[in-house]
């Protein structure tokens, strides 16, 4: 399952779609909009994508993690539109045989997410505005 939402993401249901029962492991990561950074208060953050591109790049992703550490199921959902302070951005769940592929599988996923599909963030604080870079 990989989806991009203008919808409030359902954490149990990322879960529930990327679990298993034989699997030993199921890791979830779950990015959050948080109220500061470099000194400024957040406001909001203004997600947007190019859909297709993004599920298309996120399928490649999940196929490399597939073949690199023996993903049993993946879910993944990442939020576009404005968010809030606190709002969850993007989940991303995992499910292997055991619990080291399955934290290696996971943060390889959100990174390599972060850093080559085509979805863009705008942050905007008291006093300004700024696009983040998708690199970090």
């Amino acid at each position: 399952m990989i989806q991009i939402t203008e919808h409030n993401i359902n954490i149990e249901e990322i879960v529930k779609a990327a679990s298993r029962h034989e699997a030993g492991a199921v890791n979830v990561f779950i990015g959050t909009v948080r109220n500061h950074t470099k000194g400024r208060n957040v406001l909001r953050l203004e997600y947007e994508a190019y859909e297709a591109m993004a599920i298309s790049e996120i399928k490649k992703i999940v196929d490399e993690a597939i073949l690199r550490w023996s993903l049993l199921g993946c879910a993944i959902s990442h939020r576009v539109g404005v968010l809030t302070p606190g709002e969850v951005a993007v989940v991303v769940a995992v499910s292997t045989p055991h619990r080291a592929d399955s934290f290696t599988a996971c943060q390889f996923i959100i990174d390599t997410l972060k850093q080559q599909v085509p979805i863009w963030k705008k942050e905007v604080f008291e006093g300004g505005e700024e696009w983040i870079s998708a690199t970090p």
